[in-house]
């Protein structure tokens, strides 16, 4: 076998976690895109910079200040507990929340660039003939978006791949229940198993390239639709 068990079960935890995380940025980031669009106040700036910390904060950083926040003895802590039955640390849930949270920028920026493409021309005329906001969302918006959403999607599930500080932070390293593909690798290094290490890191390099390389592809389908029309 290429890779152990326990690194087969790394990689299925990554997976899930990438899934699941990329579908709740896509829900979250497409309301936040479209505010940002239609917004032009202080507010907005302030929102952008706190969509903008992941960027530049370290994740051990967030992740700690999410630890603090969300500790049983404070009404987010309870709250998450009532949701959730468990605590934020050591926990897949806790998982997900930091790379939501990680991660947001990489799904809001593209997702924010793609609707202010979209022509106000569009949606006028589609008024104009009686489409209702549901019917313009619908029917014109989102179609027009379809290659903005595929972007944001694949750079956020790509992002979440390779997290490392953040779910060391808030998931340790549970093999089986928290442990990724970054912290399992990272613990075949420090045991100086650097086989197991090459084959994990090969996995998660083959498929980073393969996102990627759909990344570029929309985007170049993208610059070539009006030429060809």
């Amino acid at each position: 076998m290429l890779l152990t068990d326990s690194d087969w079960q790394a990689l299925s935890i990554t997976l899930q976690l990438a899934a699941l995380s990329t579908a709740l940025l896509l829900v979250i980031g497409l309301p936040l895109a479209a505010w940002r669009v239609r917004k032009q106040t202080a507010l907005r700036r302030i929102l952008d910079a706190v969509l903008a910390l992941p960027l530049v904060l370290p994740p051990t950083v967030l992740g700690f200040y999410l630890l603090v926040l969300f500790a049983p003895t404070t009404p987010l802590g309870q709250a998450w507990h009532w949701l959730t039955g468990q605590g934020l640390a050591f926990s897949f849930a806790g998982l997900v929340l930091g790379s939501v949270l990680y991660s947001l920028p990489f799904v809001v920026q593209p997702l924010t660039v793609a609707m202010r493409e979209i022509p106000q021309s569009l949606l006028e005329a589609a008024a104009s003939l009686g489409a209702n906001r549901w019917e313009r969302l619908l029917r014109v918006v989102l179609p027009l978006l379809r290659r903005g959403i595929l972007v944001a999607g694949t750079l956020g599930f790509a992002h979440t791949l390779g997290e490392f500080g953040v779910v060391l932070m808030l998931g340790g390293s549970i093999p089986g229940e928290t442990q990724v593909v970054s912290i399992a690798l990272f613990q075949h290094v420090e045991a100086l198993r650097y086989g197991e290490a090459h084959r994990l890191a090969a996995c998660l390099l083959g498929l980073s390239f393969l996102l990627l390389l759909l990344v570029y592809g929309l985007g170049d389908t993208r610059r070539a639709a009006p030429m060809r029309s």
